[in-house]
């Protein structure tokens, strides 16, 4: 179990990270391909021969599949993050960043044989139709979505639509055993990027978030305005596992904590030309205490963040190690419905920093320097951070900082026991979850007197809940010391039942009790009164 989650996860996590950092935007070009590019030797051999083998190679061929290999061996030559989007993908990234897509505003498991409802997008189509967690949806118009074999994409594919249309959802809930129809009008959905925000303390809001989208400035300005009025002097800024997005939020959100004129980043491509960003005066949390959360997932955009506050002595960075990716990529367009995320300039903090890692010697030993992290000591103390005195930046109040790899923050918290990370590994990747939706589809009469507040602080995971988890994860082959971190599972277990019941406010505050980055946030901000604070929202979960 250990190995399991400890030193498969690292791979995993690279695979993502591979797949997901990016930081930069979009490249229209509108003029024609022959005058943007002329022609040349090198693009005549590559059209030649793809057309020698259409025309004259023995066998059938699809060159489409071969110009897609073709354009990721080149790509790969490049730095680890130039990347090619094929034409079948382009629609899901596109979604993605953007931050919404239409369809009926639902989260949903295929469950056995059926699409079963998690719960529905407050606001959205399907709540405002009725539709109620534990629902199953057999049939879109006329076409069933029930049955063996179920893909989540072709059930997606099927439920989305054109904004405006309407779709006849044949429905059976479970509760009252009856099957009933309704008409949906397919509305914008958000694909929230800002995935939790809520009052950690009295005067301290707490925002997360998962990446930098289009919409996600505007969600974030959104939140802080309500943790505003909700008494929030203070914010801590969680930016843990957050691969990045666009250049131009990362911007925005950071102008928030920074004066007119501070220097946000510069970026400097391979002609020389250096483009400085600064804060303008529209920054709203201005000459206020912020902390930064991020972790060794946490790139690019999050990056630029976290390095512009600390370069300019604003906040307090507080975790472990960034990614170390200070690369910009712009996405290009291809002709075809595919497009290229190219690397077109590298970005550097405001002393001067860059803190991207090398690539030279390959994108697989790239990645195997994230991994080798959680082999050599770093990721438990931060005395094994390797750093070189020529990388070593000082920042107007005398803090010294370094580049080269990721951005170092101002208070290290090391990473939790194996047995610890397997419990958050369980949970991030669904596990927990799902053995919750199943435990609800029992008995959700259970829960229907709970008010979100008589939940937080009343409700408790009891002994026969916790065994049936310890069952059902031995069921799986999944073992682990459960005994000893009782008490950590079932606050797990209560945060994925408040998640289905309440949303993921509600989830993120349940679990914070036990978020040793967020205790040391508390401890930082007010020894002596925090601690309280924190010790009493541990008791109440």
């Amino acid at each position: 179990m250990k190995k399991k989650y400890r030193y498969l996860g690292p791979f995993i996590l690279a695979a993502v990270l591979a797949a997901g950092i990016f930081v930069g935007g979009k490249l229209h070009f509108n003029d024609t391909p022959e005058r943007l590019f002329t022609t040349n030797s090198k693009k005549d051999k590559l059209n030649r021969l793809i057309d020698y083998i259409d025309y004259e190679y023995v066998d059938e061929i699809d060159t489409d599949s071969i110009v897609d290999v073709t354009v990721n061996n080149i790509l790969e030559k490049l730095d680890p993050h130039s990347v090619y989007i094929p034409k079948q993908e382009m629609d899901k990234v596109s979604e993605n960043m953007k931050g919404d897509f239409v369809g009926i505003g639902i989260n949903f498991y295929p469950y056995k044989d059926t699409i079963a409802v998690i719960r529905t997008i407050e606001n959205g189509p399907s709540f405002l139709k009725g539709i109620k967690p534990g629902d199953r949806i057999l049939m879109a118009d006329n076409d069933t979505i029930y049955g063996k074999d179920l893909a989540s994409d072709s059930v997606v594919e099927k439920l989305k639509g054109k904004k405006g249309s309407t779709v006849k959802l044949t429905v059976y809930r479970k509760s009252e055993d009856r099957i009933f129809t309704v008409n949906v009008k397919r509305d914008v959905v958000p694909i929230k990027s800002v995935t939790a925000y809520y009052m950690l303390t009295s005067d301290m809001g707490y925002i997360k978030v998962n990446r930098f989208a289009e919409s996600t400035f505007k969600e974030f300005k959104s939140a802080l305005r309500e943790l505003r009025k909700q008494g929030a002097t203070k914010l801590t800024l969680d930016l843990r596992d957050n691969p990045g997005g666009y250049l131009g939020i990362a911007e925005q959100m950071a102008d928030e904590f920074l004066q007119d004129g501070k220097l946000i980043l510069f970026t400097k491509n391979k002609k020389g030309k250096v483009d400085k960003i600064y804060a303008t005066d529209e920054g709203s949390f201005e000459d206020k205490p912020v902390y930064v959360l991020i972790n060794e997932r946490s790139a690019s955009a999050s990056e630029i963040i976290a390095g512009a506050l600390q370069d300019n002595d604003i906040g307090t960075i507080v975790g472990r190690r960034s990614f170390g990716k200070g690369l910009v990529q712009r996405e290009m367009e291809l002709g075809d419905g595919s497009a290229v995320r190219l690397t077109v300039s590298r970005y550097y903090t405001p002393t001067g920093r860059s803190i991207q890692k090398s690539y030279d010697k390959g994108h697989k030993d790239y990645y195997k320097k994230f991994t080798d992290r959680y082999h050599n000591g770093e990721m438990v103390s931060v005395d094994s951070i390797k750093v070189a005195d020529s990388l070593k930046f000082t920042t107007p109040r005398g803090k010294v900082v370094y580049g080269g790899g990721g951005i170092i923050p101002d208070i290290f918290v090391p990473i939790g026991t194996n047995e610890e990370e397997a419990v958050e590994s369980m949970d991030s990747y669904g596990f927990i979850s799902f053995f919750i939706f199943e435990h609800l589809e029992e008995d959700r009469k259970r829960y229907t007197d709970y008010s979100k507040e008589e939940f937080i602080a009343d409700f408790k995971v009891d002994d026969i809940l916790f065994e049936r988890f310890v069952d059902y994860c031995i069921g799986r082959k999944l073992n682990m010391g459960f005994y000893d971190y009782e008490e950590p599972i079932k606050l797990y277990l209560k945060a994925a039942i408040a998640d289905q019941l309440f949303g993921p406010n509600v989830h993120a505050l349940i679990k914070s009790s036990a978020d040793t980055m967020l205790k040391q946030v508390l401890e930082l901000d007010n020894p002596v009164v925090k601690q309280g604070e924190a010790e009493e929202i541990e008791s109440k979960n």
